[in-house]
């Protein structure tokens, strides 16, 4: 056991990186949580795959005195009990675990393929934003004709709205954690030529409508409640997260999206999103969800190096636009 960092406690253990595996920290998170980090604090796909390849070996472990794991982008939160299980005899399973788990590439991560439809530039989330500019900040850059998508298609160096929606169209979205606000899910692109990015409002928007969805970073997100916000607006979808579930989707959890679920969207009017919305309250509408599926990690690597020159292409185009952008 390595001795705790003398000025950081909170550190019980590390794992040095070792061939593909990258260092490995173990923290302390209270009594009853330990917090385990993969790596640097970067945006790296791979990682959040080892963190299911983990996942997947803490459970078939069958650790005593384990009770969850919150699997997360580069890390994972593990609630345990204090009373039968040590942080020591912990952080020892998860060293030998880690030791013994699969390299990335031969994992095979169980995902759910879910059908969601987007009303994009909808009435509400234009309402939020109408009230931003009268009662926040009136010369926000990244507000332009009353929405949020014309800059997010300045900032990418797209043409218009319609390339807007044809990239976020175009691609499968990874959710690789579920957190912050009950359901919402951090989403990411699995098809790298369309991972548009942009920063956040300033100051942060003091409404949001349920089922907006805005990108902030590289991250796709849904709001599950209403809220303050900060990502880039660029649509509204349907409930993800109902504690009355009034739809059979939610009998069993009141949560639609689970870690590992892949996303994609279905374009539709903000007339066809209000009549499925009210379908989906009055329990007659059926979500898309279609049961587990694979992501095979070997053959997705194989995608990612068989695009990198379209990728290039594409980073040097953003890399350009925001250079003539204002951020808010």
């Amino acid at each position: 056991m390595v001795a705790p960092n003398a000025t950081n406690r909170a550190i019980i253990d590390c794992l040095p990186a070792s061939g593909e595996r990258p260092e490995v920290v173990y923290r302390y998170a209270g009594d009853r949580f330990l917090l385990l980090e993969y790596g640097d604090m970067v945006l790296d796909l791979r990682m959040n795959f080892r963190i299911f390849g983990l996942n997947d070996a803490i459970a078939k472990a069958e650790i005593k005195g384990l009770v969850e794991t919150v699997p997360a982008l580069r890390s994972m939160l593990i609630h345990y009990d204090s009373l039968a299980l040590s942080p020591k005899r912990l952080v020892d399973t998860l060293k030998k675990l880690e030791e013994n788990l699969p390299s990335v590439e031969n994992l095979t991560i169980p995902s759910r393929r879910v059908q969601l439809p987007l009303a994009f530039e909808d009435r509400h989330t234009k309402g939020d934003i109408e009230r931003y500019v009268k009662y926040t900040r009136q010369d926000a850059p990244n507000i332009i004709n009353g929405h949020n998508i014309e800059y997010i298609a300045q900032y990418n160096g797209l043409k218009d709205k319609a390339e807007v929606i044809e990239y976020i169209c175009a691609t499968q979205w990874w959710n690789a954690c579920i957190g912050f606000w009950p359901g919402l899910p951090f989403m990411f692109p699995l098809d790298p030529r369309y991972a548009i990015v942009t920063p956040k409002y300033n100051p942060t928007r003091p409404w949001t409508v349920e089922g907006a969805v805005g990108i902030g970073g590289p991250c796709v997100a849904i709001y599950p409640v209403a809220s303050p916000g900060g990502y880039q607006l660029f649509g509204r979808t349907i409930p993800i997260f109902d504690l009355q579930q009034r739809n059979p989707v939610f009998k069993e959890n009141p949560i639609l999206l689970k870690a590992a679920d892949r996303v994609e969207w279905v374009p539709v009017s903000d007339e066809e999103l209000e009549d499925i919305r009210a379908r989906v309250h009055s329990g007659v509408y059926q979500y898309k969800v279609v049961a587990y599926e694979a992501l095979n990690v070997k053959s997705y690597l194989q995608f990612l190096e068989s695009v990198k020159d379209e990728v290039a292409t594409f980073q040097k185009r953003q890399a350009e636009a925001t250079k003539h952008v204002a951020v808010p």
